[in-house]
């Protein structure tokens, strides 16, 4: 019996019933036999016969035999070999936890969709520990598509101990067993970036503070089971913290976020809340313990009212504040926005999105406190009038370099009520989109104020009309990018005289939608533009004719092309596009319905180094 069933006969076999083995014995058999209670009979164990020719596989072998047969081989060559048997083989090898090694950790990896595996994931740990490691690991989920569970998440961190970053987007399959072996294995992580991922829960993010101090990035969104506890191990643990992230967690309150503040008050430089159940408390404790923060972002903070932005401000810690961004916050008064010019003395940028609290004199003592400030961006502040940004001109004439205006209703072409001053504007960037009210008076006077500007970006301006942009156009000195995209009343004489007055510096051209645009304009464009690298001009009335004359121009060498919805260019322009091809990268064709698909087929084959979207 002990050949038959091929064991060493010590002390395997006790008496018990044989009913589980019929086919050894008689059925009139009364032998009793059993195993010792820590041997477990395995069901799918093939045993031969005396006499079977079948020959025996190493895949009858059960899990746990593969399993310490993997564990011994020597090399990641090996079992990079064996990982490629098969699948149960794979995910065999990637539940080992493999020896650290000295990677560095310089390879990426990004997963998305169908793509996002299990069996991808294991591949990844088993074979690109051979090839220096891998460093950042990127899994983009859609919803029920992604097939990564705890079960890969765990292959990673046994095969890949030098993963530095790692990013999980909309995985509900992924829990915090997971990420606790990614705290256990991978603690060299610096960046760690959850989004929609509602498994992950404080237990996670706590593990991962414990055990990866050295994280410096922590970008969190949309996990409804992280909370403050979470938070609070964040900033006790990791020291070296830089950048935090926070945005729609509904447990993260006042105490999450107070305690990381002020933990982590010595490294955090980069701070974005957003969608967060905090109230003043919060805001009052970045403004006393932000002392080396310089970039801050606060958006629909809906309980934070002007007292919290007030004390912000006025706690004078926030002296190194670079960068600013508001949006959606109603507690933004002019009160409060001059506290935070008083306060905040390095303050170069500031964005105010939707603060529709704000009005020109808010914005005039604001600029006459941020005496650094250097760009200005506002965004549907719609109290915002022309005479507040005159005033905003005139506080900033040495330093003021960038100013964008997004849909302020407010500025209206009305009559100032004081005199313009005569000066010369250091602005270099102006944008003003679709910004209905601002009309002739109001274009005119930044033509007067700003006279070296090299990027204008005016998108959307219906009244933008020739009489008062080819003015605007002769008070500025050499521009360098402009942007007219829907200016729908332009005409080709606005063109020329661009060409005209800027042929020597203009790098861009925008005109997509500007109807009244013909082949004039493509003509001027050719004659006198020197240095052009862009030109967009869909949805414009331009032919064949236009292109011949651009094709023709010794000096165009241009790398992006639109010419999206011009119905008036056809195959005769075909040998034009690829003379002009020969620098394009990239190449609009899309609605020129007037080409024929033989034409784009030969079009694409010919200039196959141009990235052509038709």
């Amino acid at each position: 019996m002990p050949t038959l069933l091929n064991y060493t006969g010590d002390d395997e076999f006790h008496p018990t019933s044989m009913e589980d083995f019929p086919c050894f014995l008689p059925i009139s058999s009364r032998i009793n036999v059993c195993f010792q209670p820590n041997k477990r009979f395995r069901t799918n164990l093939k045993i031969p016969f005396l006499g079977d020719d079948t020959k025996p596989s190493i895949d009858d072998l059960p899990d746990e035999c593969l399993f310490e047969i993997f564990k011994r081989l020597d090399n990641g060559k090996s079992k990079s070999s064996c990982a490629c048997v098969s699948k149960r083989w794979l995910m065999l090898l990637s539940s080992i936890r493999m020896e650290k090694t000295e990677n560095n950790g310089y390879l990426t990896r990004h997963l998305e969709g169908k793509k996002a595996t299990d069996i991808r994931l294991a591949a990844i740990a088993i074979g690109i520990n051979n090839n220096g490691g891998l460093g950042k690991l990127s899994i983009k989920g859609m919803n029920s598509i992604c097939r990564v569970t705890n079960v890969g998440l765990t292959s990673i961190a046994y095969g890949c101990s030098s993963l530095r970053a790692l990013s999980l987007w909309n995985i509900a399959s992924i829990g915090d067993e997971g990420l606790l072996e990614i705290a256990k294995e991978c603690h060299l992580l610096e960046k760690f970036d959850v989004c929609q991922c509602p498994l992950i829960s404080n237990r996670a993010l706590i593990a991962i503070a414990e055990g990866c101090s050295n994280l410096t990035v922590l970008s969190i969104e949309s996990c409804p089971n992280i909370g403050n506890e979470g938070m609070q191990a964040i900033g006790r643990s990791c020291s070296k913290l830089e950048s935090i992230s926070i945005k729609d967690c509904s447990l993260i309150g006042d105490s999450g976020v107070s305690s990381l503040i002020s933990s982590a008050c010595s490294s955090l430089h980069k701070v974005k809340l957003q969608g967060l159940n905090i109230t003043d408390f919060s805001l009052a404790v970045i403004g006393h313990y932000g002392n080396v923060v310089t970039h801050l972002t606060l958006c629909s903070l809906k309980n934070v009212s002007e007292k919290g932005f007030w004390v912000m401000g006025n706690a004078q810690a926030l002296k190194l504040l670079i960068s600013l961004t508001i949006s959606a916050c109603q507690g933004v008064t002019n009160v409060s926005l001059e506290a935070i010019g008083n306060g905040c003395r390095s303050l170069k940028q500031i964005c105010l999105q939707k603060c529709s609290f704000v009005s020109g004199d808010g914005l005039a003592a604001f600029s006459k406190a941020a005496r650094t400030l250097e760009s200005l961006q506002l965004e549907e502040c719609n109290r915002i009038t022309i005479s507040g940004i005159i005033g905003l001109l005139t506080n900033h004439e040495s330093n003021l370099k960038s100013l964008v205006l997004v849909k302020c209703s407010g500025i209206k072409d009305t009559a100032l009520q004081f005199p313009l001053p005569s000066y010369s504007s250091s602005l270099r960037w102006v944008s003003i989109r679709n910004c209905t009210g601002f009309g002739a008076e109001s274009l005119a006077l930044v033509g007067r104020l700003c006279s070296q500007l090299q990027h204008l970006d005016l998108v959307g301006l219906y009244g933008l009309t020739d009489a008062v942009f080819v003015p605007l156009l002769e008070s500025c000195e050499g521009l360098v990018k402009v942007n007219l995209s829907g200016c729908l009343n332009l005409t080709d004489e606005s063109i020329i005289a661009l060409a005209r007055l800027h042929g020597a510096t203009l790098q861009l051209v925008n005109l997509d939608g500007c109807r009244k645009i013909t082949d004039q304009s493509l003509v001027a464009i050719a004659d006198n533009l020197l240095v052009l690298n862009e030109l967009d001009v869909s949805n414009c009335a331009v032919s064949d004719r236009g292109l011949i004359a651009l094709a023709r121009a010794q000096h165009i060498n241009l790398s992006i092309l639109s010419l999206a919805g011009c119905c008036g260019i056809t195959g005769t322009s075909l040998p034009c596009l690829e003379i002009l091809g020969k620098t394009l990268v990239g190449l609009n064709l899309e609605g020129c319905n007037s080409i024929s698909n033989g034409s784009i087929e030969v079009l694409v084959e010919n200039l196959w180094r141009c990235d052509i979207l038709v």
